[in-house]
């Protein structure tokens, strides 16, 4: 099964702008995609990359409902090196794909965070990231323990 097939099942939908896949998990399936930064329609995708394992996605979910965006936005606020990792991050993210004005997630204003998914998708393509290896690290575990979480 090819790659673009294994991300639209996981997504439970066809990826849109689907470029590359960026990180593989431990099993050697897709977990985070690289975008391209506009879909096939012309529309401008968020972000560069895209978290596609079904396992992180749910744990950031988790995360982001238990109140994650907020605290580590306060977090990046008051904690001059994690703020200065997202800035440094957003900046990363516009030399990327300068044809769009956003940095990760497609954020356009400085400080707060938007997802912490794209957050999480961006620190396992680009390591060094602290803010995001720091929203990870509150992922146990990080992958899957015994199998890949992704059918088939």
């Amino acid at each position: 099964m090819d790659d673009r097939s294994v991300v639209e099942r996981q997504l439970g939908r066809k990826p849109r702008a689907f470029k590359r896949v960026a990180v593989r998990c431990p099993y050697g399936r897709p977990a985070v995609t690289e975008q391209e930064p506009f879909d096939d329609s012309g529309e401008p995708f968020p972000t560069t990359f895209w978290l596609t394992c079904p396992h992180l996605v749910a744990a950031l979910a988790r995360l982001e409902a238990a109140g994650g965006v907020e605290r580590f936005g306060r977090l990046a606020a008051e904690e001059p090196e994690l703020g200065a990792s997202v800035e440094e991050a957003h900046e990363e993210q516009r030399r990327l794909r300068p044809d769009l004005p956003g940095g990760v997630g497609g954020q356009t204003r400085t400080g707060g965070l938007k997802c912490l998914h794209a957050h999480a998708a961006f620190a396992l393509a680009r390591p060094g990231y602290a803010l995001g290896e720091r929203i990870l690290a509150e992922v146990e575990p990080l992958w899957p323990e015994r199998e890949c979480c992704t059918p088939g």
